[in-house]
């Protein structure tokens, strides 16, 4: 069975300014999303889910059906505030979508092979999904996830603070604990992260998640229990937000899962702030100088 790509597309993109899961970063209009379906194609995966909102779902489908016909098989589910587990109630204050292992759990029903979770606006590369779709195919333990994990060091943004699972692994390169941290950035030459209580450095070889995982059918299981322990404890914070390290984390934490890390040599870049787009086609140039890619990919 082939492996399905999970893409998380629902988000606006608040420091960005925009849409920018369709901003055009290629020569003929491509944007980040469209090397990412060329690269899981080509690596072999064999369908595509798309997590959107309802607001844009015509813009995405007019966009990405016509393209990926014939090439793999397409999905689309939604995020939206109200889907809680039964027994959760929407609050009228909240305005924030609920986070990224939320928006994975919208995928439950439609991905009922191994799957691959990716961000919309980050480009891992080439290599990163041919590895991925290896794990993929080759693990037959259903407890047995993984991650693409990249140093620090290359995943800064230079207009502002980012953020980051921070990972650590055990001699087997299997994760011990994966910490979201939501402000990091490098001052001075060092890299920290940012708390409440202060500046923490980090090494610059330090391993962290960009949100590529692999994942079992079991996942969706494990998200809808982790969902509900969040909302009963968390769900009347506005900003509170149910992250898929946080998901990763507790369950490797009480033994239900275990997570290798596959380090890659890939490249990573992203759009996180608007002055990152020069950038990013600025890469994308130099890629299909080298040949890893077609100019006009579809």
């Amino acid at each position: 069975m082939k492996p399905v790509l999970i893409i998380l597309a629902a988000g606006m993109g608040s420091r960005y300014g925009g849409l920018k899961q369709m901003d055009e970063v290629g020569p003929h209009g491509e944007a980040i999303i469209d090397y990412s379906l060329y690269d899981a194609i080509r690596a072999g995966f064999g369908k595509v889910v798309f997590v959107i909102r309802h607001d844009f779902a015509e813009a995405f489908m007019n966009r990405f059906n016509p393209r990926l016909e014939g090439k793999i098989e397409v999905s689309y589910v939604y995020q939206s505030l109200d889907k809680l587990p039964d027994g959760f109630q929407l609050s009228p204050e909240r305005e924030k979508p609920w986070g990224t292992a939320h928006a994975l759990w919208m995928a439950d029903g439609a991905a009922d092979a191994p799957m691959a979770v990716i961000n919309a606006d980050d480009f891992y590369g080439e290599k990163a999904y041919q590895a991925m779709a290896r794990f993929l195919t080759s693990s037959a333990d259903p407890n047995e996830y993984a991650m693409i994990g990249y140093n620090v060091e290359n995943t800064l943004s230079d207009h502002g603070t980012v953020s980051r699972g921070v990972c650590e692994t055990d001699q087997a390169g299997y994760l011990t604990t994966v910490v979201e941290r939501t402000k990091i950035r490098e001052e001075n030459g060092t890299i920290y992260f940012f708390e409440a209580d202060g500046a923490h450095p980090l090494s610059p070889k330090t391993p962290v998640s960009m949100n590529f995982w692999g994942l079992k059918p079991n996942v969706f299981e494990l998200t809808k229990a982790g969902f509900s322990q969040f909302l009963s404890e968390h769900g009347h914070e506005p900003k509170s937000e149910y992250y898929i390290p946080l998901l990763i984390n507790d369950n490797i934490v009480n033994g239900k899962i275990r997570t290798k890390v596959i380090e890659c040599d890939s490249p990573w870049f992203g759009v996180t702030y608007i002055e990152d787009k020069p950038i990013v086609k600025g890469r994308i140039s130099e890629l299909i100088r080298d040949g890893i890619y077609p100019e006009k990919l579809w």
